[in-house]
């Protein structure tokens, strides 16, 4: 049994942001958009239980990553992959913080707060209504933490079997 916990922020004033070491950047992706995208789902959702997008095709994976709609970003020290995120614009004109996450290598060296930081910002560049997203308790153990950490206000919570 899970239980889903939604988090959202209504206004970019409400992020408490964190610095980013200054030796991370942070890329758009904009070409191999759908290969990279299933690349990171699989090396940040192996230790958490995302299972859902392991099965697509080549094809759903092209599908999900074509919309304009969808943008991700990846972040390196160096050349070496630290983690990433997804953003999905809806039509409501909110913006969804679809994946967030951070290489295995990585965790446990105050950089998620950081990154988290940036992902809720290039969201609020989207000028949306408000910017949202679910995390649950198989998720890494300091991801709730890290969104209420970062200013985002619980607002719904499901347990699922």
């Amino acid at each position: 049994m899970a239980t889903i916990y939604y988090l959202q922020q209504t206004q970019l004033e409400q992020l408490n942001a964190k610095p980013l070491p200054e030796q991370i950047r942070i890329e758009e992706i904009e070409a191999n958009q759908a290969k990279l995208s299933r690349q990171f789902y699989t090396e940040v959702g192996k230790h958490w239980q995302w299972t859902d997008k392991l099965v697509w095709t080549e094809q759903q994976w092209l599908e999900y990553a074509s919309p304009a709609s969808l943008r991700t970003f990846a972040a390196y020290l160096n050349q070496e992959f630290v983690g990433y995120f997804e953003l999905n614009k809806h039509p409501d004109n909110s913006v969804e913080i679809a994946y967030f996450g951070l290489a295995k290598a990585f965790h446990g060296q105050g950089i998620g707060g950081g990154l988290l930081s940036q992902c809720i910002q290039r969201a609020w560049q989207w000028n949306p209504s408000r910017v949202w997203v679910h995390t649950c308790d198989l998720d890494h153990p300091a991801a709730l933490a890290n969104y209420k950490a970062r200013g985002m206000a619980l607002y719904k919570t499901e347990h699922e079997d």
